[in-house]
């Protein structure tokens, strides 16, 4: 089978077999670079990996920014970057941008707060069988925390 799942273009289109010495030492040189590779390129990538779901009933993996009040935006996380993300749980630094809503939310300011995010709690994702979704999120924030919430916050994921 071909790369387009052709079975019978692959079978027309076989390469001719080297003959020879010549081919004795592709095949020793191909056989030495396999075995040399590291073994993370050769380990195929999870093709169904742990997903964050979005406002938008979108999947996410290792987002830059991520929404966290879907309804009016006033709170997103932006400048993620993940120092992990496996099957049990994902980690990030980044900020956590929170509107003020002084005097009230359109006349708001956003202001930046540092936080340490961690997803967990994975779940198989109702309207999409086999795969699995973080369900809850942690918000730890190593200096000040928006007010009113506290510095170590848990939310469920509810999308």
């Amino acid at each position: 089978m071909d790369a387009s799942g052709d079975v019978r273009r692959a079978r027309r289109a076989r390469p001719a077999r080297p003959r020879g010495r010549k081919a004795g030492l592709l095949c020793a040189a191909a056989a030495l670079a396999a075995v040399a590779a590291p073994a993370a390129a050769q380990a195929p990538a999870d093709p169904y990996p742990v997903v964050v779901v979005d406002c938008f009933s979108a999947a996410q993996v290792q987002p830059e920014e991520y929404v966290l009040a879907c309804g009016d935006g006033n709170n997103r996380l932006v400048g993620l970057h993940w120092d992990s993300w496996g099957a049990s749980t994902a980690t990030a630094t980044g900020t956590d941008m929170v509107n003020d809503c002084r005097p009230y939310c359109a006349a708001g300011r956003f202001r930046s707060y540092p936080v340490e995010v961690t997803l967990s709690a994975p779940r198989p994702w109702p309207t999409h069988p086999g795969v699995q979704r973080f369900t809850v999120i942690r918000l730890l924030y190593p200096d000040r925390a928006p007010e009113p919430v506290r510095k170590d916050v848990t939310y469920k994921l509810v999308y």
